[in-house]
């Protein structure tokens, strides 16, 4: 990893953010790379009936094609959720679509779902799980932007992908595809979770039990997100991830791309997408595990995530400004704390100052 960030990172940093991307993709698929080295038997972590070596994944929107989910295990990952895919192929939004906030370690983007299409996605899966790979790799399912019934591309996605997913992600929460975040109102959220949760369960006696996971905006309001977590739970999901991108903007940024539209990410989303992730915790009271996402950008910043509620974490835009050395400090940073503390796992951890956050003043 240090040589990847030593000698690929400097270009990737001068290039146009979607090329430096591509880039950064194709390289990993060339690298040869070794097995990482095993965790420390305390990170390992099991949550949705399946097993994590560690808890520290990356996040969908990286290998958004299930390029590389293996190169991405072997630099030690403990999962990827590849994605997100899409039912037909489409190309998304306009280019420039990406930007980073260099000056605020942020980045916006407004990609709107490009996909290869749930084909080609498919057939790498599929050659995957044939040559025996192991790892767990989730797939993060939408909608095409231009489908009349959009329940149905996800039921449709998960019908397909259920032989060869470890999860699945249902996005309803990207703000770059019109009307989608409209999925997460309680009357549609309610439809669209039957749906899915019954296609879970027909593909069960072929594909075995698939979990599903929710993928919410940290934008919800508190009253929004009593509903959804109500209707997470009364239909059974597995878990949910908190959160994607936000369309507000922290006073304070410095970067004059902070003016660009898109959702946004990174280190300036951190203090919002942990304080809803909080908020979460204790209003899933336990039901099914999260998934901490937004804005990791050191070891505190995971442990932070992880007392907030998190069992499981997400990194990306981190690493454009850190590195891939970054998955070593989450990593080395939890095992510190485990050992400071006494743990035995991470599970001792999770959720202990859920409670406390819930009280603070609401992070601006």
């Amino acid at each position: 990893m240090g040589m990847f960030d030593r000698v690929i990172g400097p270009l990737l940093a001068k290039l146009d953010a979607e090329d430096a991307h591509r880039l950064a993709v194709r390289a990993l698929r060339l690298a040869p790379l070794p097995r990482p080295r095993p965790d420390d038997r305390r990170l390992a972590v099991r949550a949705f009936g399946l097993n994590f070596p560690n808890p520290v994944g990356i996040a969908a929107g990286f290998d958004k094609h299930a390029e590389v989910p293996d190169a991405l295990l072997k630099l030690g990952f403990g999962f990827v959720e590849i994605g997100t895919v899409t039912p037909r192929p489409q190309v998304g939004n306009l280019r420039p679509r990406i930007f980073r906030l260099s000056a605020d370690q942020g980045v916006i983007n407004r990609l709107g779902f490009n996909s290869e299409g749930a084909d080609i996605v498919l057939k790498r899966l599929a050659a995957r799980a044939r040559a025996g790979e192991g790892g767990v790799v989730g797939v993060n399912v939408g909608a095409n932007k231009d489908s009349a019934d959009r329940s149905a591309d996800y039921t449709r996605l998960i019908e397909m992908f259920a032989p060869v997913a470890s999860y699945f992600t249902v996005n309803v929460s990207s703000p770059n595809t019109p009307g989608l975040r409209d999925l997460q109102q309680a009357a549609a959220l309610d439809e669209l979770l039957a749906r899915v949760v019954e296609v879970r369960e027909r593909v069960r006696g072929s594909a075995g039990p698939v979990p599903v996971l929710l993928k919410i905006a940290p934008d919800l309001t508190l009253s929004d997100l009593d509903d959804v977590v109500g209707i997470a739970r009364s239909r059974r999901v597995d878990g949910m991830v908190v959160g994607n991108t936000t369309i507000s903007r922290p006073p304070g940024l410095r970067d004059l791309g902070k003016s660009e539209a898109g959702g946004l990410s990174g280190k300036p989303l951190f203090r919002l997408s942990t304080r809803m992730l909080a908020e979460t915790y204790v209003r899933a009271e336990g039901a099914f595990p999260l998934i901490g996402a937004g804005g990791i950008d050191s070891g505190a910043a995971a442990l932070a995530k992880v007392r907030a509620g998190a069992t499981l974490l997400q990194l990306y835009s981190a690493l454009v400004f850190r590195g891939l050395g970054l998955v070593s400090d989450v990593k080395d940073t939890l095992v510190g704390a485990l050992t400071a503390g006494r743990h035995d796992s991470l599970a001792d951890l999770v959720g202990a100052d859920a409670a406390a956050m819930t009280a603070e003043d609401w992070p601006h």
